[in-house]
């Protein structure tokens, strides 16, 4: 009778070792057995008790065990690709070195879901009339991650580290419109005269910067450290009217890294999430170089806490991302052109893809020094010739956006509804009529120069043929080493006849697109574009203080721009993603370069009832 009872008892504590360590994943319901259960093998049978009735009283305590949910952790798990080269805010430049960047740190401007520039660390700004001034207010109690105050001298410290020459950051030009910073950054004045070359003369440019980004009190004192809490003014000084430049404190460029954990941690300090304490919304907890990128939300930031963590991995081969994506071991990855065709076709990832308009315009870029592209109507003609839409869906496979104008949808001073020179055999034939040639047969030689690769290969290909056909031309192709061919292009003396070529948003703002990259002396410069009315339009924009009518004069400028077809503008980019049902609140934006979502985490939650 004992051996029998042993057995049954036996038996019954193998079924609760069992419900103890055949546990699924965490968030699965675990069944926590009562300390007496465990006990069971000594309970001692009193006289007169069938064996029966103790087995059931065992039973009895196994199912009423209570068992317990433990909750799933919120971690967005995306692939970001390339590992970064470097995580500075003064010298980083690159997509995915920005991504890291935006979740630790915060400028004194960011921007909202609409790309418009509001409030950050600093809770306003204000211009001067004339803008040659502008003065942030930060907002009081402002704290790092680790809970360290953080005032107006820690962005004097960012801002000038961006321009001191000794930093070399990829962006320094950015805010040489600060009074002193091109001197001090490269040595010489407006005229190229020699300025700031001895130790003496640098450091007395210095100060002039120092003086042009001052760190005030409350009062209007200057600063003393960074442990003086009412230090909370910071005040910049122009060489010209700057009314956009609170725009450009929104970028990377002035993330207020602590000069000490700068100094302590070397070359290398940004590797270390000791010396990566930031203001944003997240927290680096642990860097695991070309394999992980580990992020926490931030208690101390004053926006909010974030609902998720986020987990960056560092996989380049597409291919692999994108098995990785299938299998639930990423929640975000980017959908790349090869795997579009198995996306569309599968009714489960169909529903994943988010492909919407990016940052970027690419144009057919026409030198207006080099017959024919001297005659404005032979330009009207060539932009009429090509076929946008099926440049897009046979040669980029859908992922991007035909367009006829320079700034992209989804960014401030974009036009919608311009068809000036879009696809139209019948007018591209007429304009070369009404040109100075009157036939094609007059026209010079026509030569489409471009970076060589295979898939280059096939798109000029395409390209010049389509055009070739509308046209009656033959285009001759021209494929040049790719570093020999950014050379060419920067330049207005080898620059070629006919290329493509891109621009992509540095911060949103029309200023951005017009006046950098079409003002005489700007980008544009490169094919010979010159306009005074444009110049005089962009000229007044970029100085007035009146947020209406500084819209209305780029939008001028931008119809002039387009008049002029002094390009094709031809395709903007996509942002192209794959995203798990189970994210929610996620906001898309054309600025999404690094991740779906990037420009407003705080909004990501994970539903954990839909994790597989």
């Amino acid at each position: 009778m004992m051996n029998k009872r042993l057995a049954i008892l036996g038996t019954f504590v193998l079924i609760a070792s069992m419900l103890l360590t055949a546990c699924g994943p965490t968030g699965t319901p675990v069944v926590q057995v009562q300390t007496s259960v465990v006990e069971v093998p000594q309970t001692v049978i009193v006289a007169g008790t069938s064996v029966e009735t103790i087995v059931t009283q065992v039973v009895e305590k196994v199912i009423t065990a209570t068992p317990v949910a433990v909750e799933k952790k919120k971690v967005l798990r995306i692939n970001l690709g390339t590992y970064p080269d470097i995580v500075d805010p003064q010298k980083s430049s690159f997509v995915n070195e920005i991504a890291h960047l935006n979740l630790m740190y915060e400028g004194l401007t960011r921007f909202n879901d609409k790309l418009e520039t509001v409030p950050g660390a600093a809770e306003k700004w204000e211009y001067t009339p004339d803008a040659m001034e502008l003065t942030f207010t930060l907002r009081e109690g402002l704290k790092y991650s680790d809970g360290a105050l953080l005032n107006a001298m820690r962005y004097q410290y960012s801002i000038m580290r961006n321009i001191d020459p000794a930093t070399a950051g990829e962006y320094a030009a950015i805010t040489d419109e600060i009074k002193g910073a091109p001197e001090w950054r490269t040595g010489a004045d407006a005229e190229g005269t020699a300025v700031c070359q001895t130790d003496e003369e640098k450091a007395a440019c210095a100060e002039v910067v120092k003086a042009s980004v001052a760190a005030l009190d409350m009062s209007g004192n200057a600063c003393t450290d960074y442990e003086q809490a009412d230090c909370r003014v910071l005040k910049l000084t122009f060489s010209k009217p700057a009314p956009y430049f609170h725009t450009i404190m929104g970028i990377w460029v002035s993330y207020p890294a602590k000069q000490e954990n700068i100094e302590e941690g070397g070359e290398v300090w940004w590797l270390s999430s000791k010396f990566q304490v930031g203001n944003g919304p997240f927290i680096l907890q642990s860097m695991e170089p070309f394999v992980r990128g580990y992020f926490v939300p931030n208690p101390n930031y004053w926006g909010g806490v974030a609902n998720v963590e986020i987990e960056y991995r560092y996989i380049i081969d597409s291919a692999v991302a994108f098995q990785a994506y299938k299998n639930n071991e990423f929640d975000i990855v980017g959908l790349a052109a090869e795997d579009l065709a198995t996306v569309q076709a599968d009714p489960v990832l169909s529903k994943e893809a988010n492909i919407y308009a990016g940052s970027c315009t690419y144009a057919l870029m026409f030198h207006q020094l080099k017959e024919p592209f001297t005659d404005q109507k032979v330009r009207e003609a060539f932009s009429a010739a090509i076929d946008r839409e099926s440049w897009v869906t046979n040669v980029l496979n859908g992922l991007g956006k035909p367009t006829l104008t320079w700034i992209p949808p989804g960014y401030p001073g974009y036009k919608e509804g311009e068809t000036r020179w879009g696809f139209d055999p019948a007018a591209a034939k007429q304009a070369i009529a009404d040109s100075s040639y009157g036939s094609v047969d007059k026209l010079p030689k026509v030569t489409a120069t471009f970076s060589d690769s295979p898939r280059n290969r096939l798109r000029y290909e395409w390209l010049a043929s389509k055009i070739g056909e509308v046209l009656g031309i033959t285009i001759e192709l021209n494929p040049v080493e790719a570093t020999t061919y950014t050379a060419l292009t920067k330049d207005i003396t080898t620059a070629p006849q006919m290329y493509i070529l891109g621009w992509c948003a540095d911060y949103p703002d029309p200023q951005n697109w017009l006046s950098v990259y079409w003002k005489t002396g700007g980008f544009g410069q490169r094919i010979a574009y010159s306009n005074p009315d444009f110049d005089a339009l962009v000229n007044e924009a970029d100085t007035s203080t009146d947020p209406a009518k500084r819209a209305d004069l780029y939008a001028q400028a931008q119809d002039l721009l387009t008049a002029g077809a002094p390009v094709a503008f031809f395709w903007n980019n996509v942002n192209s993603y794959l995203i798990k049902p189970w994210v929610k609140g996620i906001v898309l934006t054309p600025q999404d370069a690094g991740w779906a979502g990037n420009v407003s985490p705080l909004t990501i939650d994970i539903d954990t009832t839909m994790l597989p």
